[in-house]
């Protein structure tokens, strides 16, 4: 009843639910390489968003709720690392990221600072350095999203 008052109707709400739910179901059975053509917005019929964005990270940062045990292990293979950290570097590139994002990058970095590490010396490498970069041009573009929506507020009149 409050629905119709408020103009959204149930079928509304139930579809926005129901895509949220289809868009969390294709991410979470993505590889890294889908993943990341996803972000780069490559596969038809699925454009990229903040909530994909999140749900990409999620997958990277937290805990299998069965397994218990994180998207990278310490034993993979060193391409899978290699392909899982671009894929974090690219969404820190994305003009879709928001807070939450940002947040998630700052999570992997610390979950993976070993294997980071581990991996920065074994292959010469500056991925440590490169999150670092990542996570200031993530808010940068963050900061830049906020200024065009606070503008178009002005602008609006709001």
């Amino acid at each position: 009843m409050f629905k119709k008052f408020l103009g959204k109707s149930e079928t509304e709400l139930s579809d926005e639910e129901k895509s949220k739910q289809e868009l969390k179901q294709k991410i979470s059975k993505m590889n890294i390489t889908e993943m990341r053509s996803y972000v780069n917005n490559k596969i038809p019929n699925l454009e990229v968003s903040d909530q994909g964005l999140v749900l990409v990270m999620k997958n990277l940062v937290v805990a299998d709720s069965e397994s218990e045990k994180f998207y990278l292990k310490e034993d993979d293979m060193d391409s899978k690392k290699k392909k899982a950290f671009d894929l974090v570097l690219v969404v820190a590139k994305s003009k879709k990221i928001n807070i939450k994002v940002v947040e998630l990058i700052q999570n992997f970095t610390v979950i993976y600072e070993e294997m980071i590490k581990k991996f920065d010396t074994d292959y010469k490498d500056i991925y440590a350095s490169r999150f670092a970069d990542a996570l200031k041009l993530g808010l940068k573009n963050l900061n830049k999203v906020e200024d065009l929506k606070l503008k178009m507020n002005v602008l609006k009149g709001q």
